[in-house]
């Protein structure tokens, strides 16, 4: 019979950066997303994303009266849309100019460097 052969591949482990983004506007956050995807082009470097995470939803129900009339009831949503980026084999010019972004009000972000 014939003996199986194990190949065992060696995965190089390439330095890259998550970029997480939050906002309650979805324009607000296509076009930081965008920015962010530009200054990583400008600098050479491979760029995977923006990638759309699902929209996380809060929901609230509360009475439009104090006292009486319970069945009177207004309900709220709110949204936060989620993207990600991924910066592969970031330089340092990378990094720098994206500790020097400014981002509008509203967008939160959140960089993770990965090794």
């Amino acid at each position: 019979m014939a003996a199986k052969k194990k190949v065992t591949q060696e995965t190089e482990v390439k330095p890259k950066l998550r970029i997480k983004l939050r906002a309650y506007d979805h324009k607000l956050i296509d076009k930081s997303a965008r920015q962010i995807v530009e200054i990583a082009l400008r600098y050479n470097a491979e760029v995977l994303g923006p990638v759309p995470l699902p929209i996380e939803i809060h929901k609230f129900t509360v009475n439009r009266s104090t006292f009486i009339h319970k069945d009177s009831r207004e309900q709220f949503e709110m949204r936060i849309h989620k993207r990600f980026i991924d910066i592969l084999n970031p330089n340092q010019r990378v990094i720098d100019a994206l500790k020097s972004l400014t981002l509008p009000a509203g967008v939160d972000i959140a960089i993770k460097s990965m090794f």
